[in-house]
């Protein structure tokens, strides 16, 4: 039986891999340092898979490919692994943002869920930019406000230049002394995010991101 075990950061940290590969072999670096980049990339790669079966780790070796079309080929059959984003319905996005009675919700039905590491969307009539996301298990969801920026910068979340926005959110972080205290926290993350989930390699700064907005 066919086991789906790789994340979608995680093809897009390969593809950046196999784009250095390429680049140094362009380069026409001499063949022991094009070997040794290669070296390199696949111990990457397999760090990201600690429990990988010996068939997977065979499968994800990047020492096998050559040509342009053998690295297309190695990435489609690599697809054909990939973890899905949970499937999650209109009802459960309700539930999560249970203060926002008039939710503008995405349509799931147009969405590729196996190109997601973390859904996102925004509504441009209240200025709000939601993200969902699985954290530890579970289904996850926050709601931040955000303000455009017209200048291309670093994404938080993908580390990728493109257009960004400004978000914020107010955590639910509390101090037992003073209940009226709060910490908003903030940064730039890609205004669309379906960009930004095709550049995504590690979800580091979204899952710290997260926690402290969750207070967990």
């Amino acid at each position: 039986m066919k086991e789906n075990f790789i994340k979608n950061e995680q093809l897009n940290f390969i593809k950046k891999q196999i784009a250095l590969i390429k680049e140094s072999a362009k380069s026409n670096v001499p063949q022991n340092v094009l070997a040794a980049v290669i070296d390199l990339a696949n111990a990457k790669i397999l760090d990201l898979f600690p429990n990988a079966t010996k068939e997977q780790q065979e499968m994800l070796d990047l020492s096998k490919p050559k040509t342009e079309n053998e690295y297309e080929q190695y990435i489609q059959r690599l697809s054909e692994y990939m973890l899905p984003f949970p499937k999650i319905t209109e009802q459960q996005l309700k539930k999560m943002f249970p203060k926002q009675k008039k939710l503008k919700l995405p349509d799931l039905t147009q969405i590729d869920h196996s190109q997601l590491t973390y859904l996102s969307w925004n509504d441009l009539r209240s200025n709000k930019k939601f993200i969902v996301f699985e954290l530890d298990g579970n289904m996850v969801g926050i709601e931040c406000e955000f303000t455009s920026n017209s200048k291309k910068n670093v994404c938080s979340i993908c580390h990728g230049m493109g257009e960004v926005v400004y978000f914020s959110t107010v955590t639910k972080a509390k101090k037992a002394r003073n209940p009226d205290y709060y910490k908003a926290i903030g940064n730039l993350i890609c205004a669309d995010s379906s960009e930004c989930n095709k550049k995504i390699t590690n979800v580091e700064y979204l899952t710290t991101f997260l926690k402290e907005s969750l207070g967990s």
